[in-house]
């Protein structure tokens, strides 16, 4: 394990924190004005509240990543131009939808773009599944980090839900990657939203001050979709469906039954896991604290999948992972 890694991560954790505390507490007044979220049918909220800490979440992650990494001073570890400017770019396209509700096809083809960017700047000679097609592999990748960034927006419906789910997964892979499992480049920029998340927390907390909005759901969605890719691409498949696998199948599952009921899937409602769960009598308290201590077991059930590294392992930890979620989604489905 590498300290001086490990020292970078909670440097880029630390001072993205801190960023995006200052942040939220300096817009927060603004966005008051400008991006007030109103309840609606798929609101967890009883009364208007200021969307948009996504502004200072997302620019803490990029600033305090971005700066860690220049002060590693390593030739071998660069900042991810490519990556960054895709979230800028779909935290962009987050921003107008939150202002002003964008169409659903026009918002699915610029965020498919920013997906793109981020799949298709990854190396060629790293490969998921070697005997499949370059165009083949990273045709289905675009959809599957569509569905993930879009997944992750629809998952940020309650208070703290997000940091729920993003903190174990941005600790696992910073971990990781001080073992050298994952890069460093996106080892430190988990570490950094790690950071950035931790100091939106207290602002979100239950009865939540303000939202991250689109422009933070959206790119959060698409970092850490870029720090799963770079698990899987790295050989570690299993740990990388292993850490959202709560939000995965919670998403995944709600779609297709919205389907098979031939509802408009694409509006807003409230039939997630998560969000019967409330219906249901849990308090918001309960469901993201059983919801983070579900995702901190799949957390350490990858990392045995990274240490056993063995296909009879994977299988096993990835069955049980899924028992897991199952469970959580069955208990969240009746009355508590």
């Amino acid at each position: 394990m590498s300290s001086f890694e490990t020292l970078l991560s909670l440097i880029a954790a630390v001072l993205a924190a801190s960023i995006s505390a200052v942040l939220i507490r300096a817009t927060r007044p603004l966005l008051l004005r400008v991006a007030l979220a109103k309840p609606n049918a798929r609101s967890s909220h009883r009364i208007p509240t200021p969307q948009g800490a996504g502004i200072a979440v997302i620019a803490a992650t990029l600033l305090a990543g971005g700066i860690v990494i220049v002060m590693a001073g390593s030739p071998d570890l660069t900042v991810p131009f490519m990556v960054f400017a895709a979230c800028l770019f779909i935290a962009v396209v987050g921003f107008a939808d939150d202002i002003r509700s964008l169409p659903v096809a026009p918002r699915l083809l610029l965020q498919a773009a920013a997906v793109a960017a981020v799949v298709f700047s990854a190396p060629a000679d790293l490969r998921l599944v070697p005997v499949c097609p370059v165009w083949l592999e990273r045709g289905l990748l675009l959809i599957a980090g569509l569905w993930f960034v879009n997944l992750v927006n629809f998952m940020d419906g309650l208070d703290l839900m997000t940091a729920a789910e993003a903190v174990p997964i941005t600790v696992a892979v910073a971990l990781l990657g001080s073992f050298g499992h994952v890069p460093a480049a996106p080892a430190l920029v988990a570490a950094a939203l790690c950071g950035a998340l931790l100091g939106f927390a207290p602002f979100n907390r239950p009865v939540a001050k303000i939202f991250l909005g689109d422009v933070g759901s959206l790119p959060i969605g698409l970092l850490l979709g870029w720090c799963l890719l770079e698990l899987a691409l790295h050989q570690q498949f299993a740990a990388a469906l292993l850490l959202p696998l709560y939000y995965l199948a919670d998403a995944t599952v709600t779609l297709v039954r919205r389907i098979a009921r031939r509802e408009p899937f694409w509006s807003a409602h409230r039939s997630h896991f998560y969000q019967r769960a409330t219906d249901n009598g849990f308090t918001v308290w309960r469901v993201v604290g059983e919801v983070f201590a579900l995702n901190v077991v799949l957390a350490l059930l990858a990392f045995a999948s990274v240490a056993l590294n063995s296909l009879t392992a994977d299988t096993v930890l990835l069955l049980a992972g899924a028992i897991a979620v199952a469970w959580q989604l069955r208990r969240f489905s009746r009355p508590f």
